[in-house]
This record gives C-alpha cells, structure tokens and sequence, in this order.
C-alpha cells in the first residue's frame, strides 16, 4: 500500500515538473516568403492551357474507351468513348465556353445486341455457384 501511494505522489511530481517550453506542433499552411508568394500569385492568375488523350483498347474483353480534351483559357473541347455491355460505342462530345455551362452531344455507333432469353436463361443455370474457401488458422501457434 506504501508502494502505491509513493508511486503515485512521484507521478504527481513528474506531472508538476514537466518543462512545458516543448514545441508544440499543429497544422498550419505553408509559409510563404514574399517572393514565392508573388510567383504563387502569378500562377494563379494565370490561363489554363492544356491539352491530352488517352484510350485504352483490350482484345481480350472487348473494351474500348478512351478521353481527349484541350483547354485555352475558358475555351474547353473534347470527346470521350466507351464500349456499352449491349455491342454500341457510345460518344460525347463536349465544349465549355465560360459560363455557358457543359454542352454535350451523344451519340452511338452499332447497333445494340442483347441474347435471347432462352440463351440467357440457359447461360445462367450452367454457371456454377461461386464456392467459399476459409482457410484454417496456423497450426503452429504457440500455446
């Protein structure tokens, strides 16, 4: 009983003792010397320009899809591609001038396929269920 409470007055006295000068640290922005923060300034009045493509193509699944835009300023164009489940390629095509807000036009190559219902149905009852595997823990757990 002596031994906890000596325990506890000494935690006490540590508590009290502690040097609170420590620095303390908390998130803050970054702080910006005044010629960084000039060419930070610069960069944000800046106009955007850009420009990039992409796609991507797999044989195996019969994927298709793909993106390109540029930008100039508040001028944005581009298109955008991808394969549907049902057989068509489907493409947008869009501009943004300012505020005038996304303007978008769809279309669709192809012509879609779907299966019969009797081939679906048939597809269907020959897949097998997915089977769950739980592996036993390790046998060689110390005890």
């Amino acid at each position: 009983m002596v031994s906890k409470v000596i325990l506890v007055v000494l935690g006490l006295a540590a508590l009290v003792a502690a040097d609170d000068s420590f620095e303390r640290y908390r998130y803050a922005p970054p702080r910006l010397s005044s010629a960084s923060r000039e060419s930070f300034e610069s960069f944000e009045s800046g106009e955007a320009k850009y420009n990039f493509n992409w796609a991507v193509s797999d044989d195996s699944s019969s994927n298709e899809f793909g993106h390109q835009e540029a930008r100039d300023g508040e001028d944005t164009q581009g298109s955008y591609y991808v394969q549907l489940p049902d057989g068509r390629l489907q493409k947008v095509s869009f501009h943004v001038e300012g505020d005038d807000g996304y303007i978008a036009e769809v279309t669709y190559e192809g012509e879609a396929r779907f299966p019969d219902s009797d081939e679906s149905f048939e597809s269907f009852e020959s897949r097998e269920a997915p089977r769950r595997f739980y592996a036993a823990p390790d046998s060689n757990e110390s005890k």
